[in-house]
């Protein structure tokens, strides 16, 4: 299918190629048969990688264009999403495309978990949900593949628009609308506006949070704790191991346990159920599957230390994860001594000051033996908080180790701070 829908793409004869398997933009990762798409700088490597093995190089220097076995064209990164999308056009496959300010990585592992109990399929890695990481996912995909989970990031209009005209998703899932990305697209309602770009591109069904004020107005299977909802959410028993809860919807009530903790974990899962409910799969089976859910590192990853617990969010922050990261630590059984680690939030542009302030009341009115506030940005949170002791602001990453270190009996941490802030350092040797 590759082939084919490459053969589709070019006027160049292809007939030396017998199949394309393997497809792979770092040169140093070639191995035999592979096909290099040379992106940005690759194009300093196609002689390098035809040397390796390579069987086929798709590049966009002109220099190349007589070396056997290489394809010029005119923007390789271009070339690529027009490749993937014919690619996913020819495959009979189900598409799963998410967005969303918050949860999108966290969603999409659980959306993969419940299709993987009935069907092989394939899923996001890592960051590669942009213009260039979703095009490299679907050329990837395999002809036994059954269906792709399809993590879709955006910094401005027009980008979910692309992804999604790649995907054309036969279920769409927007998690919530954030602040995140403020300091590009300056609104909520900007951001709203952005994400929804992926609704036009959708086969059969949304399904969102319909508790979020923006997106309960958009035609779609709504999910929340609110009554209005299709899917309802109700926590019956919450503890530091699991949570028990319900999802009622008109027609039934169907009560689950899980491993992960959180109110934002319970939309998580519920925004699964709820697609696997409407792809009409057998709902027994994710029920006891929700038992035992795991989630792409930094996302409350729980790590022992001697003493210490660490609770791992690091991976990225907004007002709203940050929020949902608070209740849920406050929330966890008094076992030990609490301290809180929050770093700073980017990429809020000029509301910053003010979304970093308002951190303040889920944090003052919390019982924590320590709150660890670390950079510029969280120096306005600290500012706050003047007349408390027990709130420190931090300039490095390394005396709050110390700090954290200092402490003999059991303590729980929780690390929750912006990518950039790389948190997770605390917990390194």
């Amino acid at each position: 299918m590759k082939k084919k829908s490459l053969e589709l793409l070019i006027n160049q004869n292809l007939n030396n190629i017998d199949s394309i398997e393997n497809i792979v933009m770092d040169s140093r990762k070639i191995s035999k048969g592979d096909v290099f798409l040379a992106i940005r700088g690759g194009n300093d490597f196609v002689e390098e990688t035809l040397e390796k093995g390579a069987k086929l190089v798709i590049c966009d220097d002109k220099k190349y264009k007589d070396i056997k076995n290489v394809i010029v064209v005119e923007d390789t990164v271009s070339f690529m999403q027009k490749w993937a999308k014919k690619y996913l056009e020819l495959l009979d496959i189900f598409v799963v495309g998410i967005t969303g300010s918050n949860g999108k990585t966290s969603t999409k592992d659980v959306v993969f978990d419940y299709l993987s109990l009935f069907k092989n399929g394939k899923k996001t890695e890592g960051n590669y949900n942009n213009h260039i990481g979703l095009p490299f996912t679907v050329l990837n995909i395999s002809e036994k593949d059954e269906f792709v989970v399809l993590e879709m990031g955006m910094s401005g209009f027009g980008e979910i628009d692309l992804l999604s005209d790649i995907a054309k998703p036969n279920i769409g899932i927007i998690t919530n609308i954030g602040d995140s990305h403020l300091e590009f697209m300056k609104t909520r309602e900007n951001i709203f506006k952005a994400k929804s770009e992926i609704v036009s591109h959708t086969k059969e069904a949304m399904i969102v949070n319909g508790d979020d004020v923006f997106l309960k107005t958009l035609d779609a299977i709504k999910i929340g704790f609110n009554e209005d909802n299709d899917y309802v959410i109700k926590i019956l028993e919450s503890n530091s191991e699991h949570i028990e809860f319900q999802i009622k919807t008109k027609n039934s009530c169907d009560k689950l346990k899980t491993n992960l903790l959180g109110k934002h974990n319970l939309l998580n899962i519920t925004t699964a159920f709820a697609l696997i409910d409407k792809a009409g799969f057998d709902k027994d089976l994710i029920i006891k599957k929700t038992e035992d859910l795991k989630l792409t590192k930094m996302r409350f990853e729980k790590i022992q230390k001697g003493n210490i617990l660490y609770i791992n969010d690091a991976y990225n922050a907004s007002p709203i994860s940050m929020t949902f990261a608070i209740e849920t630590f406050k929330e966890l059984p008094k076992e030990s001594k609490k301290i809180v680690v929050l770093g700073d939030m980017l990429e809020l542009g000029e509301k910053s000051k003010e979304l970093h302030e308002s951190l303040y009341d889920v944090l003052s009115t919390s019982d924590f033996e320590k709150i660890y506030l670390y950079g510029p940005e969280m120096k306005n949170l600290y500012e706050k908080f003047l007349d408390k002791k027990n709130v420190i602001h931090f300039t490095e990453k390394e005396e709050i180790k110390k700090e954290i270190e200092k402490f003999s009996e059991p303590v729980s941490v929780l690390l929750k701070g912006s990518r950039g802030m790389k948190l997770e350092n605390i917990i390194k040797e």
